[in-house]
């Protein structure tokens, strides 16, 4: 169970120039994930929301959201950070209390790798899930595992109680074939940043290109794959100007 000591470890990394950086680069890969999905007035359940990040984002991008998570200091944090902007709920992922296709879109980022059967947990999001499922996934084919994900590695500063080296990674071959379990051959789209080492992620280039790149190819820290369950229409935003229509005057 995470505790108050786990939210303040996860604050600390991202008021770091490094974990600040990644978190911008992990926010623009889920908005391009998403960006196909019609939002206005779409609910959407985050597993694991943790204390807040995605699921603020996922508010400002047009949803409906809901937070499901099994720590109350996490759920503390994401309501200090939304407020009444979502409904939060304490839960489990692996046993969701909600009814079938309650939702139209669950996402669950970087929360499989912290739970006992996350083959269950995936049955579960899609059970809930009328139009589509995004998981986010800390990448095992990437140099972000080689440096801090390693169960042999010693603690870091920012990972002090080993949150990173007791997570079970994914590679994208394994969660690809366990989603292919769940849901059959459905479409799917993966994506992945943060190419680099730890150390490059910052804002000088061209580190910045590297790490910034929303990049096919499945060796980013951080990656994502999206799962339509219907076949949509994309709808991405297009800035349009508006103009005043003349009318003739009346007599």
């Amino acid at each position: 169970m995470w505790d108050e000591k786990h939210v303040q470890e996860y604050e600390y990394w991202h008021a770091t120039k490094a974990g600040e950086f990644a978190l911008r680069q992990e926010k623009r890969l889920l908005e391009s994930m998403v960006s196909g999905w019609p939002r206005r007035g779409r609910s959407l359940l985050e597993v694991g929301c943790g204390p807040g990040y995605f699921l603020e984002m996922l508010w400002e991008a047009g949803f409906d959201v809901t937070g499901l998570d099994r720590s109350t200091a996490m759920l503390e944090a994401a309501h200090g950070r939304l407020g009444h902007k979502a409904e939060l709920n304490v839960g489990n992922g692996e046993h969701l209390p909600y009814e079938d296709n309650r939702f139209d879109y669950v996402v669950l980022l970087a929360s499989l790798e912290f739970m006992e059967d996350p083959e269950t947990a995936l049955e579960e999001a899609f059970r809930v899930a009328a139009r589509g499922v995004l998981v986010g996934f800390l990448n095992r084919w990437s140099l972000y595992y080689l440096t801090r994900g390693r169960p042999c590695l010693k603690k870091s500063d920012t990972d002090k109680s080993g949150t990173l080296r007791k997570a079970n990674w994914f590679s994208p071959l394994k969660l690809r074939s366990m989603l292919r379990e769940v849901v059959g051959d459905k479409p799917m789209t993966m994506r992945s940043v943060l190419a680099g080492p730890v150390f490059s992620w910052r804002d000088f280039l061209p580190c910045a290109l590297c790490n910034g790149w929303i990049s096919p190819l499945p060796f980013g820290g951080y990656a994502a794959i999206r799962v339509d369950l219907v076949n949509i229409a994309p709808v991405t935003p297009i800035m349009a100007k508006a103009e005043a229509v003349k009318t003739a005057p009346t007599a």
